[in-house]
């Protein structure tokens, strides 16, 4: 079974679907693996290092599409793109299936199976094949860094002959994956840290980390079966915005990691609050792409506020450590590819009863599948 890995093509994707580390052990399976020219470039993989592996390097992209049983990408394709695969073939990408229905259609079309690695359920046994959960660990480390590459001040508490330094006050909201490991990141550089979920246990998993949780009576909440916080009403909105609104203007960065599936994520921070905020601090907003969290916020940029609030939109956060994303990200593929690998057959089984493939597998044999998507 041949196995093809694309260059990414947008501008600000750094990262590969596939490093040699993982074609080393695809190619264990007897699978062929094929990379095409350049695909390491950005995350410090030459294209000799995936020859030493035991990859082909090619530089016919569209006609690699086209022989390949398998394609793992990052990015979601292109249509065109789609149409150059053939009959039968797994694609397997980050895909925003709620919002590509288009995309959807012309896998269908296509007859090729389309994996969406979004829709990997979010329990034990996939939790190897979790690229959701392996990206939003390091972007929640690489949210806390760029703070304090902006900040005009240090984390740690300094005690010196000309004074003491007060350490930094850091206010995560959102305490997912992304959030435990900001709040980690900021704790290990020593500032003192606030976090906020909607969830109990989550603010739990905080303290454990030595954060202190920010508690707001809210009534009924909870998770989602996926791991993700319930919608709020509007009343509870109102609520937790004021109580958050306090800890904001005490605080010298902000970071915020609510990302909600499948649409645009809810607005934690109005404009009203970062104007209370003090000069110089530091606002992240994890789901800038999407929409963002923070009111004002500019998908894609750094802006400054008036009041020199410095507000940071940027995307794919986890891509500015594109070697570690790489690898794990690469292994998340090689893991699930593994998984469902007929030893035998020396090919990727698809199995829509099998529990991960019926939460991933998006269209097969000429169809959307998946029950979420077929209307």
């Amino acid at each position: 079974m041949k196995i093809f890995a694309p260059k990414e093509t947008d501008p600000i994707e750094t990262r590969a679907s596939l490093d040699p580390a993982a074609v080393k052990k695809l190619i264990g399976l007897g699978a062929e693996v094929v990379v095409e020219a350049g695909i390491g470039a950005r995350c410090d993989h030459p294209d000799a290092s995936y020859e030493e592996a035991g990859a082909t390097v090619s530089d016919d992209r569209s006609g690699e599409l086209g022989s390949a049983d398998i394609v793992t990408r990052i990015r979601k394709p292109s249509e065109e793109e789609v149409g150059q695969l053939k009959k039968g073939a797994i694609h397997i990408s980050f895909l925003d299936p709620f919002n590509e229905k288009d995309l959807l259609g012309s896998f269908a079309s296509q007859d090729t199976t389309a994996i969406s690695l979004e829709m990997i359920p979010r329990t034990t046994l996939a939790q190897k094949m979790d690229a959701i959960s392996s990206q939003a660990n390091l972007a929640g480390y690489v949210a806390v860094i760029t703070a304090a590459n902006r900040l005009n001040s240090i984390f740690p508490m300094m005690m010196t002959p000309a004074g003491t330094i007060s350490p930094a006050k850091v206010f995560v909201l959102g305490i997912g994956v992304a959030g435990l490991q900001a709040i980690a990141t900021a704790k290990r550089l020593g500032a003192r840290v606030t976090a906020f979920d909607v969830r109990p246990e989550a603010l739990e998993q905080a303290e454990s980390l030595g954060a202190k949780a920010l508690r707001i009576d809210l009534g009924e909440t909870g998770g989602t079966d996926q791991g993700y916080a319930k919608e709020l009403t509007p009343e509870q909105l109102e609520k937790q915005r004021q109580a958050q609104a306090k800890v904001c203007a005490q605080s010298d960065v902000v970071i915020t990691t609510a990302k909600v599936f499948g649409r645009k994520p809810p607005v934690l921070i109005q404009k009203d609050v970062v104007e209370s905020m003090q000069p110089g601090s530091v606002v992240v907003d994890l789901a800038a792409e999407t929409g963002g969290n923070v009111e004002g916020i500019t998908p894609g940029e750094e802006t400054e506020t008036e009041k020199g609030v410095k507000l940071v939109g940027l995307a794919n956060f986890e891509g500015q450590v594109s070697k570690h994303a790489s690898q794990v990200l690469a292994a998340n593929f090689a893991n699930m590819i593994e998984h469902f690998w007929d030893e035998e057959a020396k090919a990727f089984q698809i199995d829509l009863e099998d529990e991960i493939q019926k939460g991933c597998v998006i269209t097969h044999g000429g169809s959307v599948v998946h029950e979420r998507f077929q209307d």
